[in-house]
């Protein structure tokens, strides 16, 4: 499975950190990446980061510079802080993969998806 937690409530130009965790198996093969579904809009991919050594990354136009993608290896979990946030940052957000053992950033048909966490920004 995969979880993604951390979401919450912050005003805007607040901060605050996703966590995707893995549990019964190893999140060491694959690229994992960030997408969010806000109400009414189409979803959004917009972050990623590969397995290799130098953590190849991602990032849409609309959060780069923003929010930071990392992972640690040893906790089996991938990262999303997101800095600067705006009310149009607002949605549920949730962490993929692509199987089998896709490495590639963007991904390009992320196929499991765990259960999203909820951003909301909002003064």
């Amino acid at each position: 499975q995969l979880q993604a937690s951390g979401g919450g409530m912050v005003q805007p130009g607040g901060s605050l950190k996703l966590s995707c965790a893995a549990s019964e198996f190893s999140l060491d093969y694959y690229a994992v990446g960030w997408f969010r579904q806000a109400p009414g809009k189409a979803r959004e991919d917009i972050s990623c980061i590969t397995n290799d050594d130098d953590g190849d990354t991602y990032y849409s136009d609309s959060v780069k510079g923003r929010f930071t993608i990392s992972r640690d290896f040893a906790k089996n979990t991938v990262y999303l802080q997101m800095n600067s946030l705006k009310p149009e940052d607002t949605g549920v957000y949730y962490c993929g993969i692509e199987r089998p053992y896709g490495n590639l950033c963007p991904i390009p048909d992320m196929d499991f998806w765990g259960k999203g966490t909820q951003v909301t920004v909002s003064s």
